[in-house]
C-alpha cells in the first residue's frame, strides 16, 4: 500500500534539518532558527501536495487540511507530531546508517571512533531481527522523535491524494515546534485547528497506542546558605551544597527513574548547580495517579519546612511547576471511542495494539486539557534522546498505514 522507498527518503530528507531544540531559550518560539527553517520547507510541501488553508505562523506553527472527499461529512480527525529534537544529544550533520537484514548482533556504527551499538546493552532491537534499521553513526541522535512521526503523517496524505478513488473525510494536520522544551502546546490554536479530535504520532515501538501518561511538576528547590572564610565558620557558616546533598538523600531511595516502571511513580534530581552561598536544583516529579501526585508534591513542601526548621527560616524555597496532567482524566469522559478508533485501524494493518501508560507526557496530554482529546500513536522508533536511536523501516510503514486507516475511519464518529 505504501511506498516504502518514498517514504524513507521523505524521512532522511527530514533529518537533515537540523532542529534541535534550546531549553534555555524560554523567551521566543520557536527557540532555534532550524525549527522555523523546517517549518516553511513543510508547509511548501504541503502545498505542493495539494493541500488546503496551509499556514506557518511566527512563531512556527504548521497547519494544512485535506478536504474529504465530495459528498462525506462527519467529524473532522486531526494529526499531530513535532518538528525538532532533543536538546539532549546533537540533531546536527545527522549521518543516518540504513542496516539491512539486521541479524541480531552487535553494529559499529563509526570505525574511526570505535562507536558500537551493543545489543547485549539495548536487547530490544533483537525483536527486528530480519528487518531494514536506521541508525545513526553514534555521534548525533537520529531524530525519529519526531520526524518520523512527520513523515507518516506527509506520507499518509501524499497517499490519499494520489488515491482519489479511497473515500475519507476532513483531515487537519498540524507540526509543532518546541515539544522537547515543553512549551509546544501553549502557543497551539485549536481553535484555528478545528478538529474534533486528533492523534499525536509521536510514539515509540510498533503498536504503541497511549491515553494515559504521567502528571508532571519541575520543581526548582532553592537552597540560601552563608559563606563564611573557613579558618572561623564554625557556629558561622551554612552550606547551601549541604543543604541540598541532605535532601537528595531524604527522597525516597526506590523511588527515582531508574528503580520504576509502569504505573509506578518517581522523584528525579536531574541538575544541581551553585556553591556554599546558593545552590539550585532542578527535579521531576511524576505519577500517574493525582492523588499521589499531590502527595508527592506536599512531601517536598514537608521537606522543606523540616530543612527550614533546621537552618533557619528562608533556607530552602520549593518553587512547583506542573507540566502536564493524565489525559486519561479528558479521554475517559465521552472519548475512549477515539481510542478504539486507532485500536481497529491498527489491527486492520496488521499490527497487534499494545496500550500502556507513557512514563512520560506528550503535546496531546496538553491539547486534551484544551477540549481535543488526543491520544498517542507510535512512529516505531526506540531509543530516543540519544546516539543509539533506531528506526525499524517496517515500523515506520505500519505508522503511516495507521495513520491512512485512521483517516479512511474516523468521519464515522
Amino acid at each position: 500500500m505504501i511506498e516504502e522507498k518514498k517514504l524513507v527518503d521523505r524521512f532522511l530528507r527530514y533529518v537533515s534539518f537540523d532542529t534541535q531544540s534550546d531549553e534555555e531559550n524560554t523567551a521566543v518560539l520557536p527557540s532555534t532558527p532550524g525549527q522555523m527553517v523546517f517549518a516553511r520547507s513543510l508547509a511548501k510541501e504541503l502545498e505542493a501536495l495539494g493541500l488546503a488553508d496551509v499556514s506557518v505562523d511566527s512563531q512556527g506553527y504548521v497547519m494544512g487540511t485535506l478536504p474529504a472527499t465530495a459528498g462525506i461529512s462527519g467529524s473532522t480527525v486531526g494529526f499531530i507530531a513535532h518538528m525538532d529534537t532533543s536538546p539532549e544529544a546533537s540533531g546536527k550533520d545527522v549521518k543516518p546508517l540504513l542496516v539491512r537484514n539486521y541479524q541480531g548482533g552487535d553494529i559499529l556504527l563509526h570505525p574511526e571512533k570505535h562507536i558500537v551499538f551493543s545489543a547485549e546493552d539495548f536487547p530490544e532491537v533483537r525483536k527486528y531481527r530480519g528487518q531494514d534499521i536506521l541508525f545513526t553513526d553514534g555521534t548525533t541522535l537520529l531524530g525519529a522523535d519526531d520526524k518520523a512521526g512527520v513523515a507518516a503523517i506527509v506520507t499518509a496524505l501524499e497517499y490519499f491524494q494520489n488515491h482519489p478513488e479511497i473515500p475519507h473525510g476532513t483531515l487537519r494536520v498540524g507540526f509543532t515546534p518546541d515539544e522537547e522544551t515543553g512549551r509546544s502546546s501553549s502557543g497551539f490554536d485549536v481553535k484555528k485547528f478545528g478538529a474534533d479530535f486528533a492523534y499525536t504520532v509521536d510514539g515509540g515501538e510498533l503498536g504503541g497506542l497511549e491515553y494515559e501518561n504521567f502528571n508532571a511538576d519541575n520543581p526548582v528547590i532553592t537552597f540560601h546558605g552563608r559563606s563564611v572564610h573557613t579558618g572561623s565558620a564554625k557556629g558561622k557558616m551554612k552550606n547551601a551544597l549541604t543543604m541540598a546533598a541532605e535532601w537528595q538523600q531524604a527522597l525516597p531511595a526506590g523511588e527515582k527513574p531508574e528503580y520504576t516502571e509502569g504505573y509506578e511513580g518517581f522523584f528525579h534530581v536531574h541538575k544541581v548547580t551553585g556553591d556554599v552561598e546558593t545552590c539550585r536544583m532542578h527535579m521531576l516529579i511524576r505519577d500517574h495517579d493525582k492523588d499521589r501526585f499531590g502527595e508527592r508534591k506536599a512531601f517536598l513542601d514537608q521537606l522543606a519546612a523540616f530543612l527550614n526548621e533546621k537552618y533557619g527560616a528562608g533556607s530552602v524555597e520549593v518553587e512547583h511547576h506542573d507540566m502536564y496532567y493524565n489525559m486519561l482524566e479528558k479521554i475517559r469522559d465521552g472519548h475512549l471511542e477515539v481510542v478504539e478508533l486507532a485500536r481497529r485501524a491498527m489491527e486492520a494493518v496488521g499490527v497487534k495494539p499494545c496500550v500502556a501508560p507513557i512514563r512520560g507526557g506528550t503535546d496531546g496530554a496538553r491539547l486534551s486539557y484544551r477540549g481535543l482529546p488526543c491520544p498517542n500513536l507510535f512512529t516505531g522508533g526506540a531509543n530516543f534522546h540519544g546516539r543509539f536511536e533506531y528506526l525499524p523501516i517496517p515500523s515506520l510503514v505500519k505508522a503511516c498505514e495507521t495513520v491512512v486507516e485512521i483517516g479512511k475511519r474516523g468521519y464515522r464518529i
